[in-house]
């Protein structure tokens, strides 16, 4: 691996293999009575967030947590940021600090290549979600949860077909799984209005269309999107919240539809009742509680794979 994770992208198929085969050993951690590695005892990582989170904060911090790292956690409310201070200079504050490695989310795309590419940190930069731009993490936790269903723990997902739907136009998550996905030989599909899907989808490494009933017979999985209003999604976009659902969620009907073995995901938080349904949410087919758990081993194993050295390269 490279010193930082900053985009699905930047993980060869080799790697993304990687941190999925060692998230398989570190999920066991979870049956533990004690949940703790002394992997990373010494080390300092830090949770800067200049967005709200939930899941990804409270999951790399757990993550971090396991391995025995020392974690600082820092939201830019109530902090020097909200008075003005810069990306550059809260970085070196960092630095002052000793971070072995920063997990970035931040509002503005692009602000986590420009915290590893500027070197005012010398430790890793891990992307926990730029703007509209990727979010890493996520995808490999996804296809973590994807070849535990589809392909065993150390299976492939070669031929796998999987569909995202809803506002691909807004998600990062999204871009990073086109990309892992298509790396690791899945074929996916990207299903939304024309008003939510990006300029140039057509170069991304994905088939796309904008009906979704057809796109679900064939899927092994189906990953729905939650519409984005913070970031403009939703307004002038569909005409209605009823007619977006109606055309786009999933609900009983829809998931009817689907192979029996299909699994349907979602990466949080769900808007129920628009673009899945309570009852699609709660079914057995859902893993959406899983996609959490799993989510902490494997932001566990990139913490491990980045901080002790084992294979990456600087």
């Amino acid at each position: 691996m490279k010193r930082h994770l900053l985009s699905a992208g930047d993980l060869s198929r080799d790697d993304a293999v990687r941190v999925l085969d060692t998230a398989v050993e570190l999920l066991a951690l979870s049956d533990r009575p004690i949940k703790k590695l002394p992997t990373l005892r010494g080390r300092t990582v830090v949770n800067l967030f200049f967005e709200d989170s939930t899941r990804t904060r409270i999951s790399f911090e757990a993550a971090a947590k396991r391995l025995s790292a020392d974690v600082i956690t820092f939201s830019a409310k109530g902090s020097s940021v909200s008075k003005g201070e810069s990306l550059k200079d809260t970085a070196l504050t960092l630095q002052a600090m000793g971070a072995d490695a920063v997990i970035v989310r931040h509002q503005s795309s692009g602000a986590p290549h420009r915290l590893a590419s500027a070197g005012w940190i010398d430790g890793s930069v891990i992307n926990a979600g730029d703007g509209t731009h990727e979010h890493p993490t996520q995808a490999l936790l996804d296809a973590f949860t994807l070849r535990r269903h589809l392909a065993g723990d150390t299976g492939d997902l070669e031929g796998r077909r999987v569909t995202i739907v809803g506002d691909v136009l807004h998600s990062r998550v999204a871009r990073s799984n086109a990309l892992l996905l298509s790396t690791l030989g899945a074929e996916v599909t990207l299903v939304a209005p024309p008003t939510l899907l990006p300029v140039g989808v057509g170069s991304w490494p994905v088939e796309y269309t904008y009906a979704l009933d057809p796109a679900l017979a064939k899927a092994d999985a189906v990953m729905m999107l939650r519409v984005q209003r913070e970031r403009g999604g939703g307004g002038g976009f569909f005409p209605s919240s009823r007619e977006y659902s109606r055309r786009y969620g999933m609900d009983a009907r829809r998931m009817s539809l689907l192979p029996d073995h299909a699994l349907v995901l979602h990466p949080g938080p769900m808007n129920r009742g628009v673009e899945i349904s309570a009852e699609v949410a709660d079914s057995a087919r859902s893993v959406i509680v899983e996609q959490v758990t799993n989510g902490v081993a494997v932001r566990m194993a990139v913490l491990y794979l980045l901080l002790s050295g084992e294979g990456t390269t600087r």
